[in-house]
């Protein structure tokens, strides 16, 4: 079988065969055998994640490839022969296709591994989706042993069309932070609310005052986003509510920004007390910092790319968008770039992520692993 076809039919069988967050284990079982097929040894990091290694002629330099391979709680809606066979669970966010290209990089690359002039470590990392996959296979040790000089991620954009790469400079993807707050007040009969403290009120309030943080407190030429995505609360019609429960996520590019968006939240949440006379309580949780690629990476791959792809083909990204991605821990480590590999060629390739409907053009994939597998040998290379 061609390594094109290889390539294909591995994102067919991960897009078959989907898991959720912390619960790939037949995910991490199937890599584990292709990465043993091809003579790479592995190991099990944080009960999913996979972590294999190349070693090459000598151990000067040592470069990681990183994939994520957790899925979506989507229901697919696409009819083709590799449709998830798992019901609610869909990869509508193009991680079986980033698993499938870095092991068609590996098997490229275990076939020279006696010319290589360094090592190649492949993380397979899971719960990316919910977040903290990549500190959990950090802190096992991934980045270490051999120490990582650079790492390298892709992810499949429908912005950048199929055959093309995406390079961005500097800031690429927001910080994620994700909040949980209630707001307790006193319960009592709908129609005697003056005996009670509505917590529903007070929670109205707070969401609508909380957006005027971005409109008024936030320099307008920082990019932030508050967001309010679920609200709870209340027993009856007739009762006044005893609490409201909400989550939220905060996005931003700036650390300074991201600290102030906190700060001005509990101090809002305290005025709430103060003014409604209930009580509040908020869990800020920082999921992800933002994803700021390395200078000196992202200007090597940008050669790279030019080199393998032609200049017509490489996309120089311009905005960082507000979704977050956790390779952005692996930066606090090595300098590291990630990269957009375009996935767009028609209708059915057109579809937003996290949608039932979204897929990729499959054609890209092969050349995307032969240009990781390239950036990867030029990277190791004495010249570089």
């Amino acid at each position: 079988m061609s390594i094109d076809k290889e390539i294909i039919r591995l994102r067919r069988h991960f897009h078959s065969n989907p898991e959720l967050s912390g619960v790939e284990f037949e995910t991490a079982a199937f890599i584990e055998g292709k990465l043993k097929s091809l003579g790479i040894s592995s190991k099990r990091l944080a009960k999913t994640g996979v972590v294999g290694l190349i070693k090459g002629k000598k151990n000067s330099k040592t470069i990681a490839l990183r994939a994520d391979i957790d899925a979506l709680p989507i229901t697919e809606e696409n009819d083709v022969s590799y449709k998830s066979k798992n019901e609610g669970i869909m990869h509508a966010c193009g991680h079986d296709c980033h698993a499938a290209i870095m092991l068609g990089a590996a098997e490229i690359l275990s076939k020279k591994k006696e010319s290589l002039l360094g090592n190649v470590k492949l993380i397979f990392q899971p719960s990316e989706e919910m977040s903290g996959g990549a500190r959990a296979v950090i802190k096992e040790g991934c980045m270490k042993n051999p120490k990582v000089d650079m790492i390298l991620g892709v992810h499949v954009s429908n912005k950048i069309a199929s055959g093309k790469i995406g390079i961005k400079f500097g800031a690429m993807m927001a910080g994620v932070d994700k909040i949980h707050i209630n707001i307790a007040g006193k319960m009592s009969h709908g129609g005697y609310p003056h005996t009670g403290i509505d917590s529903i009120c007070a929670a109205a309030e707070f969401i609508l005052s909380v957006q005027t943080i971005v409109s008024r407190q936030i320099n307008p030429l920082q990019p932030a986003v508050i967001t309010i995505g679920k609200i709870a609360g209340g027993q009856n019609y007739n009762i006044v509510a005893q609490s409201v429960s909400m989550d939220a996520t905060v996005r931003t590019l700036d650390e300074k920004v991201r600290k102030q968006i906190k700060q001005s939240i509990i101090k809002k949440l305290i005025a709430l007390e103060i003014s409604y006379g209930v009580k509040t309580s908020i869990d800020y949780i920082d999921n992800a910092d933002a994803l700021i690629n390395s200078q000196e990476a992202a200007e090597f791959c940008e050669r790279a790319a030019k080199d393998f792809y032609g200049e017509k083909n490489v996309v120089l990204i311009k905005d960082a968008v507000m979704g977050g991605e956790d390779f952005c821990e692996y930066l606090k480590y090595a300098p590291g770039n990630f990269m957009n590999v375009g996935t767009y060629k028609d209708k059915s390739s057109s579809c937003p992520h996290h949608n039932p409907k979204f897929n990729v053009d499959e054609n890209a994939l092969p050349k995307a692993a032969e240009f990781i597998a390239y950036t990867v040998e030029k990277f190791l290379s004495p010249d570089c």
